[in-house]
């Protein structure tokens, strides 16, 4: 439930303050929580258990074990192969483009002032 700040008094307010500022300090003083979650894992290792284990099987703590084992095999991205270039700039035929993702600027320019962009199709038969 949010707080409305508009409804405080200034004692109030003031109070809210001296809160927030401790509870900052509090927060900046603390470790990060990665460095936090690869103590107390180590250190469940260190006795032979796995957070799963001590912690059961569900949970955040489990998912950050099963994150950060090196054996644990990772799902192959699908990948689609390469792709001829559809397209060329006629001023620098270094520059093309496969017509897949974001056009680039020199085509946008081209296009912008009024070109059909066909008219830079690398092969336009096929």
């Amino acid at each position: 439930m949010p707080l409305d700040i508009e409804a405080l008094t200034p004692k109030e307010l003031t109070a809210l303050i001296n809160q927030a500022k401790k509870r900052k300090t509090t927060l900046s003083k603390r470790k990060p929580i990665a460095q936090a979650r690869k103590r107390v894992m180590q250190a469940a290792k260190n006795e032979g258990y796995t957070i799963a284990e001590l912690f059961g099987g569900t949970g955040a703590a489990a998912a950050a074990e099963t994150r950060t084992r090196a054996s644990a095999p990772r799902k192959a991205r699908k990948t689609t192969g390469k792709v001829a270039p559809k397209y060329r700039n006629p001023e620098n035929p270094n520059e093309t483009w496969t017509g897949r993702g974001r056009q680039p600027r020199w085509l946008t320019a081209f296009t912008d002032a009024g070109r059909n962009r066909d008219e830079f199709l690398i092969n336009p038969e096929g």
